[in-house]
């Protein structure tokens, strides 16, 4: 299941990148930049930062027009789905668990909650250990729904992250592998892992 965040487009690019917003081969705005930056810095074809911000960018276009017909934003879809899965699992979660399991701030998923249920995809229901705590659970309609915007987003991510594991593929062509050979395509079990890495690992000062 995909990221967290409603999608949105860079208006004029990064500052200082040098993006000139030519359009790429999938007709999406491509980034430019110059090889050689100033004091040392190697400029944008080598910053993986530079990179994940277009690619985000590009990725959540994607989604969020994949999601539209389903009539859920990008971060209402990543609630309900990790609801629908939760409930798969045999988990009731309250909200700071749903949270949680979305990476989503609290108080942005109370409100999104509240948007979703007056959709009728989710039931809030009392704790019966806290009454002043709420349960989620899916409704029939919201499995429903949940279910086939899992299948179209999937499909989406599939042909997103595709070059990705191919090893002569554009995303390649700043970075060789070691001993300026072609780098070394990743499959989707291996990408998920790389990015779960960079999601979970500790902050650093």
């Amino acid at each position: 299941m995909s990221g967290a965040t409603d999608g949105r487009r860079s208006a004029g690019g990064v500052e200082g990148t040098g993006r000139t917003g030519d359009a790429g081969p999938t007709g999406d705005a491509g980034p430019t930049g110059d090889a050689v930056g100033a004091e040392g810095v190697d400029g944008p074809d080598y910053s993986p930062g530079f990179w994940l911000w277009h690619a985000t960018l590009r990725w959540q276009r994607r989604i969020t027009a994949a999601l539209a017909p389903f009539d859920l934003t990008h971060a209402q879809f990543v609630l309900l789905s990790c609801a629908w899965w939760l409930n798969e699992q045999g988990a009731v979660p309250n909200q700071q668990a749903l949270a949680r399991q979305a990476g989503t701030d609290v108080k942005m998923t109370s409100q999104l909650v509240r948007k979703l249920e007056a959709k009728g995809l989710l039931d809030r229901e009392t704790d019966p250990q806290d009454t002043r705590a709420r349960r989620l659970r899916i409704t029939p309609r919201g499995a429903e729904l949940a279910q086939a915007a899992i299948v179209e987003v999937e499909r989406v991510d599939a042909a997103f992250f595709r070059p990705a594991e191919q090893p002569d593929g554009p995303a390649d062509r700043p970075g060789k592998g070691l001993g300026g050979g072609p780098a070394a395509g990743l499959d989707s079990r291996a990408l998920s892992a790389l990015l779960r890495r960079l999601a979970e690992a500790p902050e650093q000062e």
